[in-house]
């Protein structure tokens, strides 16, 4: 069974930086696609970044150029570094695997999830 476990999350003040880390076990085709995805309280699920075994990377508009997102597969981690933070990237942060990264942007059956890591950012 996959499983994806979440670290690295915590309380910043604006303009601070974070790094999320993951760590997948179990197999995964390292052909399957990695990703992040938030949530905050109130609000709708959304996607935050991407990235396929070729390293093409995509991002949610609202965190491009602050955000980057990594994989490592021979130790099957993916990461996220997140900086210039912002109170609105307050949420908690899971993540994803799926055979194609459209399944990190609109999750599917096939979306496998973390338990997700808190991320708080205050003005």
């Amino acid at each position: 069974e996959v499983q994806l476990v979440e670290s690295g999350g915590g309380s910043v003040q604006a303009g601070g930086s974070l790094r999320l880390s993951c760590v997948v076990s179990g197999y995964i085709s390292p052909y399957y696609c990695m990703g992040w995805i938030r949530q905050s309280p109130g609000k709708a699920r959304e996607g935050v970044a991407s990235i396929p075994e070729d390293g093409y990377t995509s991002y949610a508009d609202s965190v491009k150029g602050r955000f980057t997102i990594s994989r490592d597969n021979a130790k099957n981690m993916a990461y996220l570094e997140m900086n210039s933070l912002k109170p609105e990237d307050t949420a908690m942060y899971y993540c994803a695997t799926s055979p194609a990264c459209a399944g990190i942007w609109m999750p599917s059956s096939d979306t496998k999830w973390g338990q997700g890591t808190q991320v708080t950012v205050s003005s």
